[in-house]
């Protein structure tokens, strides 16, 4: 199937689509960052407004810019692909106004990552040094650390004087991860810090002078260790400041106006409007016929004991983890490229595209292994300049199972997100907004879709590493059971981990992480099931409908070929291809 391009079909809708590029460039000049990620050197000495002021004058942008369409456009002149465009340009800034009432509810620093380390995280991965004005832009965003945090800081305070405060686990490896972005040469006499030695690095690549060179690296030390340094103690000052109000590991449900937010949170999450009732019901349902079809797979491979015991012999039998030792985690990075590299060899006979941009397998950086994920992907740059990364975190190799590899892979890589997202960038004629759009069930719906389709490719021929599979479906099912328990239903922390050791193959490290980015992160975890689910229907509904005419790469091509969608928006999409390919 050919590269599906959204060409206007008229002058109207070429005017639109041009009126709609715009929007998001002028949205985009409010981000310096957004433009480094996109792989721009506009604005490349700045970083970005961490004010409230700076997020009311990104809605009022919104505002003002659907206002304007409404003026200029009328939706019925335009063609469906357009009209489809209008629609979610008008919900994305509804949504928007919708969330302004809840932005300071959200917790600035958690156990799931602080703007301190993700500064760090975007000069080491996102700012290309290619020149010396380059290095000079990157020795500017070391200095604009100072105003970046301070602003963190103040908006830390104000959210606390509303009575929103992390939960008390997150300010330890907070801090400590933090601290080792000031720990080392050049603020002391240790190894070189990670900023430090990645901007000592991009300089002494350059083909300049040794006396630019010497220049260059000397301003770096001394925005390093003057603004850059006093930035990180700002904010480490305010969490010290704000942790005594913190008032336990409770759901959001503690919070002012808790229930409402989380009601916003779900909706926000699923596009949906399913209620915590609803979620929590689907996850003890689906967990149920997930550990049936484990016990399958313990029955196959002749094991005797309950599920918690089958459970407790892949997390304590060393054939089934990685030593934890350079070579470990050396052979994890190999595996998980070789499963992508075979779903890459049969993936023309299920998609009638392919991204063109690379994927790497990554290492999380030692230095933020605290406050880093389990495993995620970051998008490549629509230039080619930097690939597609799923990223592993190998702090303890102890804590990694071999069984959960395989599928890991598939949802974090390819064809998971990988398909999905450096696909969508490359879409031809599609505005914008929409190629780099984000939807929380559909982008994570398909992940988790992808990995039950690794299967289906003809992958876990070893019935440990599909049970590892059905492990981590369990897994996205136990969050919908665990979320809504923790934000709608008051469990505590201990009933939630205690709930994930009786039902998933999760390592004790894992458990821990899980319960508390829920915490910190309410109604996101929802996401997964909630957008698999709907996939599956929508899978179902088409094969039921077209029989002999049902094409499987046609049906993933109609998933992702709009970019990410509202899952209704999704069906529709669904149905009109349905309807077209029965003629």
């Amino acid at each position: 199937m050919a590269r599906t391009a959204f060409a206007a079909e008229t002058g109207e809708d070429a005017r639109f689509n041009a009126f709609l590029d715009a929007a998001f460039d002028e949205r985009l000049a409010l981000s310096p960052e957004f433009q480094t990620g996109l792989g721009m050197k506009t604005n490349y000495d700045k970083l970005d407004d961490y004010t409230d002021a700076g997020a009311a004058k990104a809605l009022a942008l919104s505002e003002g810019q659907l206002a304007r369409m409404k003026a200029q456009f009328g939706s019925a002149k335009l063609n469906p692909a357009s009209r489809l465009s209008w629609r979610l340009f008008e919900e994305g800034v509804n949504d928007d106004r919708a969330g302004a009432k809840w932005r300071r509810h959200g917790y600035l620093a958690t156990s799931n990552g602080s703007p301190a380390g993700q500064i760090a995280v975007f000069l080491i991965n996102q700012h290309r040094v290619d020149n010396a004005d380059d290095a000079r832009a990157y020795v500017a965003r070391l200095v604009e650390v100072k105003r970046a945090l301070g602003e963190v800081a103040d908006e830390l305070k104000a959210r606390a004087a509303k009575g929103v405060v992390a939960p008390d686990f997150t300010f330890a490896p907070v801090d400590a991860d933090t601290r080792k972005l000031i720990a080392g040469a050049p603020f002391d006499g240790g190894p070189d810090g990670a900023v430090w030695a990645d901007f000592q690095k991009k300089v002494n690549a350059l083909k300049v002078g040794d006396d630019v060179k010497a220049g260059l690296i000397a301003d770096g030390k001394a925005a390093l260790t003057g603004p850059f340094k006093q930035g990180v103690e700002t904010f480490l000052a305010a969490q010290a400041e704000v942790r005594p109000q913190s008032k336990g590991a409770n759901g959001v449900w503690a919070l002012p106006d808790g229930a409402a937010y989380y009601t916003w949170r779900l909706k926000d999450s699923t596009s949906t409007d399913l209620t915590a009732d609803q979620i929590h019901q689907t996850g003890l349902d689906e967990l149920k016929r997930i550990q049936g079809e484990m016990r399958a797979i313990m029955a196959q491979v002749g094991f005797k004991g309950s599920l918690q015991d089958f459970f407790k012999l892949l997390k304590t039998d060393p054939k089934f983890q990685y030593p934890n030792t350079a070579e470990g985690k050396a052979a994890y990075l190999k595996d998980a490229t070789g499963y992508i590299a075979q779903v890459m060899k049969v993936a023309p006979r299920w998609f009638g595209r392919l991204p063109k941009a690379p994927l790497e397998v990554r290492a999380v950086e030692s230095w933020r292994e605290a406050t880093a994920g389990i495993a995620f992907y970051n998008a490549p740059t629509p230039d080619g300049s930097r690939p597609g990364i799923y990223y592993v975190n190998l702090s303890d190799m102890r804590q990694v199972l071999k069984p959960q590899i395989e599928g890991i892979s598939y949802h974090e890589g390819a064809p998971g997100h990988h398909f999905q997202i450096a696909l969508a960038q490359e879409l031809e004629g599609l505005p914008k907004f929409r190629k780099f759009g984000f939807y929380g069930a559909y982008t994570e719906g398909w992940g988790l879709y992808s990995e039950r389709l690794g299967k289906e490719m003809g992958f876990y021929q070893d019935p440990y590493s599909d049970f590892g599979r059905l492990s981590t479906e369990a897994w996205r099912a136990v969050r919908l059971v665990t979320d809504t328990g923790l934000h709608a239903k008051r469990w505590t922390k201990q009933q939630a981990m205690d709930f994930f050791r009786e039902n998933t193959l999760l390592s004790e490290r894992d458990i821990q992480k899980e319960v508390e980015r829920y915490l910190c992160w309410p109604g996101q975890a929802t996401s997964y099931k909630v957008g698999e689910l709907k996939i599956m229907g929508l899978r179902k509904k088409a094969q039921d409908a077209l029989g002999a005419k049902f094409d499987i790469r046609g049906f993933h091509d109609v998933i992702l070929h709009n970019g990410a969608l509202p899952l209704g928006v999704l069906e529709e999409q669904v149905d009109a291809w349905i309807a077209k390919t029965k003629g």
